[in-house]
């Protein structure tokens, strides 16, 4: 089992980033929430990863911090729900606020979540309501906005956005309407899929 990894951050496409271990370059996938508060690229970072084997691949998922991974694996328990649609519910909603939702019975919120409909909502309260009663919240973080002003540069950012929405579940007209609307020249890929996830939340 791989728990936990330090290494050199090489790259991050969201959903997906490359981390050098000792010169071994791990795939792994991790939420928004994460990339979030990655550093730039050649800085070291540490990662709480949760290995999953299958009959046609070895996926390895990343983790900001230990209740991330946590909520994760918690998340996976729950009948129905994958690990591509856990990621999503992460990436769409801050975790504090998710298990708000959890714990307060507001389905009407989880529904709006990319993926979730009335009965997987009704199915994550009912079966992690009792599992979440000892979370601890935790305190926002600032975001650092990456900056750019070269054109190209800036289409890439975009692009960037755009396939990361897509492969959260997003349809690609939907994902390049989204980014479209939320966009205002400056933010970074990372901050754009932020706010297009959170309209579709609200």
């Amino acid at each position: 089992m791989i728990g936990q990894l330090r290494g050199i951050l090489l790259e991050k496409q969201p959903p997906q980033l490359l981390l050098d271990v000792n010169g071994i370059v791990y795939e792994i996938d991790a939420p928004m929430s994460t990339f979030y508060h990655l550093p730039e690229i050649n800085q070291q970072i540490i990662l709480h990863t949760h290995f999953v084997v299958r009959e046609d691949a070895q996926l390895l998922y990343g983790f900001y911090s230990r209740e991330e991974k946590n909520l994760f694996r918690t998340l996976l328990k729950v009948n129905g729900i994958g690990p591509r649609v856990a990621l999503t519910i992460l990436s769409s909603v801050d975790s504090n606020e998710f298990v708000r939702c959890i714990t307060q019975n507001d389905s009407a919120s989880l529904v709006r979540i990319p993926g979730v409909g009335k009965k997987m909502a009704e199915r994550l309260i009912i079966e992690m309501r009792d599992k979440l009663v000892d979370w601890q919240q935790t305190a926002p973080i600032e975001l650092n906005l990456l900056k750019n002003k070269d054109n190209s540069g800036r289409n890439q950012i975009l692009q960037d956005a755009i396939s990361a929405l897509i492969a959260l579940g997003y349809k690609p007209q939907e994902a390049s309407r989204a980014v479209s609307k939320v966009d205002d020249g400056q933010y970074s890929s990372e901050e754009i899929i932020r706010k297009a996830l959170k309209e579709k939340v609200v």
